[in-house]
């Protein structure tokens, strides 16, 4: 009997990261629209589509409102910041291609993505699966089981990462990876405001649940501590009980995974192809189909600016015809250096009034359609 391995996408942690990892050169299609978070984001698909071969998959949103977390701490993740313009109109895009790619989308009120993906992950366990998280996020080390793992994707230049009981373990010096749970207790959680104890972070957290094992042991046995540190577990316990609650992810979830609704079947090809024309997302096509097709053109800027600095040359129409190539001999030229701040800007503004601009480029190859800019 074949493996049954089934993926699951953890949406807003893949969003958010596509987004900022695109920060310093955004991409914009022709009109103005920012669409770094749908590439980064389908790339990151992609990774699993093309190179892990999942038989079943899933894509996990957190919603809005109040969860069970904020019931029982009004302060959790009240320090997040709003969520950005560019990557709230970015999620109905990627819902749209998720939906044509014919991939479940998953979501519960008052629960986030991590309680319904560590839910699921159970359930599919019980019924054979080995079950691999696709998110960034560290708490996730606590559902790593014999058939859990996570996957981990990759960044700067660095390969994806599977994560097992062993990794975790090593990584957080503890025996078993429901521990993570413990040291989160202690330590706290910054972008979550899970408050922990004071004075404890990563380093201490691990070095005290290794000698106690527990926050609870840890609090029981504070007699043994000294100084300062001993005053802060004893004054608060009550929170570092607290900060172990909010970081357990919660496994009971009411959701069901049916497994027949999670098989990857075949996309809806008409609908892909419409979305990726829109996007201008020229080059996916094959990746995702696994056929060139031709997509329909946009209509280019009028700006200049958005096309020029700000499309990256991924995405960018190939013209299969031979173009009219002409040397330097055939057209007046001189060179200039641009050595300064006020230079450069001089450039832009003398650039952005051009008709077309060539930028020569150093790259892996000559192929335009598989090498990379260095």
């Amino acid at each position: 009997m074949a493996e049954k391995k089934l993926y699951l996408l953890d949406a807003f942690a893949l969003i958010y990261r596509a987004h900022f990892a695109f920060a310093r050169n955004p991409r914009f299609n022709s009109k103005g629209m920012n669409t770094s978070a749908i590439f980064g984001f389908t790339n990151s698909l992609l990774e699993v589509l093309n190179n892990q071969k999942p038989t079943h998959i899933g894509v996990v949103f957190d919603t809005p409102g109040v969860g069970v977390r904020e019931e029982i701490f009004t302060e959790y993740k009240a320090n997040r910041d709003k969520m950005p313009e560019d990557i709230q109109k970015a999620i109905p895009y990627i819902k749209e291609l998720l939906s044509a790619l014919h991939i479940p989308i998953i979501s519960l009120e008052g629960y986030e993505a991590d309680d319904l993906m560590g839910t699921l992950a159970q359930k599919a366990e019980k019924l054979g699966f080995i079950t691999y998280l696709m998110t960034p996020d560290k708490d996730f080390g606590q559902l790593v089981s014999a058939n859990t793992f996570i996957y981990k994707p990759g960044r700067s230049g660095n390969p994806s990462q599977i994560l097992g009981e062993k990794e975790v373990c090593e990584k957080f010096e503890i025996q078993h990876p429901k521990q993570l749970i413990d040291i989160l207790g202690l330590w706290g959680d910054a972008v979550d405001n899970i408050p922990g104890i004071p004075g404890i972070g990563e380093k201490t957290a691990k070095k005290l649940i290794g000698i106690y094992g527990s926050v609870e042991e840890l609090i029981n046995n504070s007699h043994e501590l000294k100084g300062k540190q001993k005053e802060n577990v004893e004054s608060f316990a009550e929170q570092g009980l607290l900060s172990k609650k909010l970081a357990t992810i919660i496994l009971d979830c009411p959701v069901d995974f049916n497994e027949k609704e999670f098989i990857l079947s075949a996309p809806d090809k008409e609908k892909v192809i419409a979305l990726l024309s829109e996007l201008e997302f020229n080059r996916l096509s094959k990746r995702l189909l696994g056929e060139d097709v031709e997509l329909k053109p946009s209509t280019p800027s009028t700006s200049g600016q958005m096309s020029l600095f700000g499309q990256t040359s991924d995405d960018e129409p190939i013209q299969e015809k031979e173009p009219n190539f002409k040397s330097l001999s055939d057209v007046n030229h001189n060179y200039r250096i641009v050595k300064t701040k006020a230079e450069h800007l001089e450039l832009i503004a003398v650039l952005l009034k051009q008709e077309a601009v060539c930028f020569d480029t150093e790259t892996t190859g000559l192929n335009p359609r598989e090498d990379s800019i260095i």
